[in-house]
């Protein structure tokens, strides 16, 4: 059948998922498979902190339109989006403590190239270390062995996710080894001091508003879609150090080692440059997206389609 052109014999198939995913393309299915192993994630996820107790998040205002590349944007939120956050309770959960310890150790400008210490190898064993100490990961390991995408030796294994997520390469062509799948998706970059790419973690996100060097504008949503302040996925507009994110998202209040689960789990499931993938989890629907940059994470986020409200 050519491209562009759809059977009649379709025709119904496609108005049924309109009608019941109304916020989903026809095109994209829920992937059932990912979807059950991402809800029992989301059942062990025993670090993940709990909105109004743990933390609190102030909506406010919907951000408007803002092209690619524009760094004006109107800000319709007066105020920070975390009005709380429990530091304590952070840096008593290992996973947590030791992801902290790991946002410093990059230059957030890509072409400029990393320089990465012994120290910071180490620090990012720990934190390793401790991801794979949780039932969240082991059940990940076990997940991805049975898929035959993993070693079920440990060691092999941890090997795999750092190569996977902190082996440095080119992001621009023109510089040295510039970048990781970590650093883009939990710390953030800048592409030439004109826009930011990446920055998809909400630990990093309320540290830099802790700075005052992130200025939220407000979260980006269809009427038929609004958020909450106890949603754990949100799709957001942002400015970093003067630089505007037309459209970021994230998970809230998840715990790290939840993030590099579901995104590792992702990445290894296509060898294609884009994976993308619809899933149903928890009372959301959202799709998971990981691009590849060769053998490493390029980029790895989740984007809100719908939230199921009880």
């Amino acid at each position: 059948m050519a491209r562009g052109c759809i059977s009649q014999d379709f025709a119904p198939l496609l108005l049924f998922l309109a009608v019941i995913f109304p916020h989903l393309d026809a095109s994209q299915a829920v992937d059932q498979g990912l979807s059950d192993i991402l809800n029992e994630l989301w059942k062990l996820d025993k670090n993940r902190l709990k909105p109004g107790t743990d933390y609190t998040i102030s909506l406010q205002g919907r951000a408007g339109y803002v092209r690619v590349g524009n760094n004006e944007a109107r800000d319709h939120a007066s105020a920070p989006l975390f009005s709380y956050v429990n530091e304590a309770k952070l840096k008593n959960i290992k996973t947590f403590s030791y992801l902290m310890n790991l946002l410093d150790n990059y230059e957030p400008s890509t072409g400029v190239a990393e320089k990465v210490t012994a120290e910071e190898i180490a620090e990012n064993n720990l934190f390793l270390n401790a991801v794979l100490e949780t039932d969240v990961m082991k059940r990940t390991h076990k997940y991805l062995v049975s898929k035959g995408h993993s070693q079920s030796d440990l060691n092999q294994f941890r090997q795999q996710l750092y190569n996977i997520w902190f082996h440095l390469y080119h992001r621009d062509r023109r510089g040295s080894e510039d970048s990781c799948g970590f650093e883009h998706v939990f710390v953030g970059e800048t592409k030439s001091g004109t826009e930011v790419m990446g920055l998809h973690n909400w630990v990093q996100f309320y540290l830099l508003e802790k700075q005052r060097l992130v200025d939220y504008k407000g979260y980006k949503a269809r009427d038929r879609d609004m958020p909450n302040k106890d949603d754990h996925i949100l799709n957001i507009q942002f400015s970093w150090n003067g630089l505007v994110k037309p459209v970021g998202s994230a998970f809230i209040g998840v715990s790290p080692e939840f993030e590099v689960a579901a995104f590792t789990i992702l990445f290894l499931a296509s060898n294609e440059k884009a994976t993308r993938a619809v899933v149903n989890m928890d009372k959301y629907q959202v799709e998971l997206v990981v691009t590849r940059h060769g053998r490493y994470i390029g980029t790895a986020y989740p984007h809100l389609l719908s939230t199921r409200r009880p």
